[in-house]
């Protein structure tokens, strides 16, 4: 089998955790990144949940696109499947994706799963906010997920207005 591409739209794109060997600014039509997930392990818990990124329907969402040699076909999708797929909040699928350069390729795209009960639904940024703040789980406090978050779109000159508004009512200036 030939190469593929994974899309990564929050924590992937900092820290994919796989080899690849190309990576491209690309863009996924009908799904936008959103703090739309409970976390009750990594970011908060049961009795306090916080809330990490997913992929909800609507929209668009900017992120990076990375090549991965097919040889590596079988090794960097089981470690995808058990990073993503544990709690199975996400659902893996094959959707196209348009890279800087006008291409269009088919990448690997974890969506959130709206049935599961860890979907939080479309929140505004105010919600979103209120539950972020205090929220910590194993993996540190929700805000400084958020914060690291956009600190690392920003880099990447990657403009997400709406996690900019959370980020803004979550530690104000």
């Amino acid at each position: 089998m030939g190469d593929f591409w994974v899309f990564g739209y929050g924590s992937l794109i900092w820290r994919p955790g796989f080899a690849h060997i190309e990576t491209q600014r690309a863009r996924l039509h009908g799904y936008r990144r959103s703090l739309c997930v409970y976390s009750f392990v990594h970011r908060g818990t049961r009795e306090r949940p916080g809330l990490v990124l997913g992929l909800d329907r609507g929209g668009s969402c900017v992120g990076l696109a990375f090549r991965v040699p097919g040889d590596l076909r079988d090794e960097v999708m089981a470690y995808l499947r058990e990073r993503e797929l544990v709690t199975n909040v996400y659902l893996e699928r094959m959707l196209k994706v348009r890279l800087d350069g006008g291409d269009t390729v088919d990448a690997v795209v974890y969506i959130v799963d709206r049935r599961h009960e860890q979907y939080a639904g479309a929140l505004d940024a105010a919600d979103a906010a209120a539950v972020v703040r205090g929220a910590v789980g194993q993996s540190g406090n929700n805000e400084d997920y958020v914060l690291s978050t956009l600190e690392h779109l920003e880099a990447l000159s990657i403009r997400d207005h709406w996690l900019e508004d959370v980020a803004r009512q979550v530690a104000p200036l």
